[in-house]
């Protein structure tokens, strides 16, 4: 049996770790390393803060233990010239260098967008909110594993305000849509290799709802609902949908299909980032066996 180690790198602060908990119970980074145990049940999983001030990750050595490397989303704008940023940017370019295959969504993308030399900006008035819609494999991108069984078009769950403005040098633009040129690119910078989503596959329907209810002023200030009772409203049917992914007839209202109501089809994205990209390099590194666990249960730091 082959068991894999993970590394999650949470991009969110302390306070929006906070947030998020007391609105879902978990942190972006908990999340992924929930997720990944219901995907990957075999794999071992750690998580490291790297944009915290007192956090110590791990360099590119330590990191090229790792079989891969999941980066989440986070309220941190990359453009921004804080501490904050800057150390999240130098444990990318660490996971750039260690040659250990990494998968982004939302700020995870642009993390490592901007650590391989590509700009990052704010969407001004426009937003994605809830669902991104009509995501369309590029040319590229309709022969590209990370896509792999996707459809001409499809859903997925977004919240954010920042974009990808241009790739690095020699990336691949995998899927894009009306709102986002962005929403899917593969990565190539020093010895690494990066697959990621401007879209969240990791997040089930009950944190997307929570997500509009975290986001419900600044939906309304950019006229996406006319009140908090609108953006409640559409919360509830979300977590309605949770509750009965089933129902037809909630899909209909919210505009979805199987891409999205169907958990293996919402995170088929990572599936395929495991076993088209981190099985063959884990093949070619020779660690087609059991690995030492790397850390203890719960340690965060090295």
């Amino acid at each position: 049996m082959v068991f894999m180690n993970f590394l999650v790198a949470e991009s969110e602060p302390p306070e929006a770790r906070d947030t998020r908990r007391k609105s879902v119970g978990r942190s972006s980074g908990e999340t992924f390393v929930a997720m990944l145990a219901e995907l990957v049940p075999d794999a071992r999983c750690d998580r490291v803060t790297p944009a915290d001030a007192d956090a110590t990750p791990p360099d590119a050595a330590a990191i090229e233990r790792y079989d891969a490397v999941f980066l989440t989303g986070s309220p941190l704008h990359v453009y921004d010239d804080t501490p904050e940023v800057a150390r999240q940017l130098r444990f990318m370019r660490d996971v750039f260098a260690s040659g250990t295959p990494s998968f982004g969504s939302c700020a995870g993308l642009q993390v490592a967008t901007a650590a391989a030399g590509g700009t990052v900006r704010s969407m001004e008035p426009r937003r994605e909110a809830g669902f991104a819609r009509r995501i369309a494999p590029t040319e590229a991108g309709r022969t590209h594993p990370l896509l792999r069984g996707r459809p001409p078009a499809y859903d997925a769950p977004a919240i954010h305000t920042d974009e990808v403005a241009e790739l690095p040098p020699g990336a691949l633009l995998l899927a894009s849509n009306g709102t986002t040129t962005v929403q899917a690119a593969e990565i190539r910078f020093a010895r690494g290799v990066f697959w990621g989503v401007q879209y969240h596959p990791e997040l089930s329907l009950t944190e997307v709802a929570a997500a509009l209810r975290r986001q419900s002023d600044d939906l309304i200030e950019h006229s996406l609902a006319r009140s908090a009772g609108d953006v409640e409203q559409l919360a509830e049917l979300v977590d309605a949908l949770e509750a009965e992914p089933g129902r037809a007839d909630l899909a209909w209202r919210l505009g979805l299909d199987a891409q999205v109501t169907e958990v293996d089809r919402r995170r088929l994205g990572l599936h395929n980032f495991v076993e088209f990209l981190v099985k063959p390099t884990m093949a070619e590194r020779g660690r087609m066996a059991s690995p030492r666990r790397l850390v203890t249960a719960g340690e965060q730091s090295w």
